[in-house]
């Protein structure tokens, strides 16, 4: 079925592009604020884009690429 493959293809790159403003991905990490902007002033978060009203987002596979880095080796 193409069509599947292509509205699977569709969602999975409209999931990839998704923005997320800091309080969302603030609220994903469970993280507060101050931590966040800790984080940030140490060049430890994803960098962000800024949308059409000047507000900054973060791109949902720049934090998905970031979240990877911190994954812990398979144990042997």
């Amino acid at each position: 079925m193409p069509s599947r493959a292509r509205n699977q293809r569709t969602e999975a790159n409209a999931h990839a592009m998704e923005l997320l403003t800091i309080a969302e991905f603030r609220a994903e990490l469970k993280i507060s604020k101050s931590t966040y902007y800790r984080w940030k002033s140490l060049g430890r978060v994803p960098r962000t884009i800024r949308v059409a009203d000047g507000s900054p987002r973060h791109r949902r596979r720049d934090i998905e690429k970031w979240l990877s880095g911190f994954e812990e080796a398979p144990a042997r």
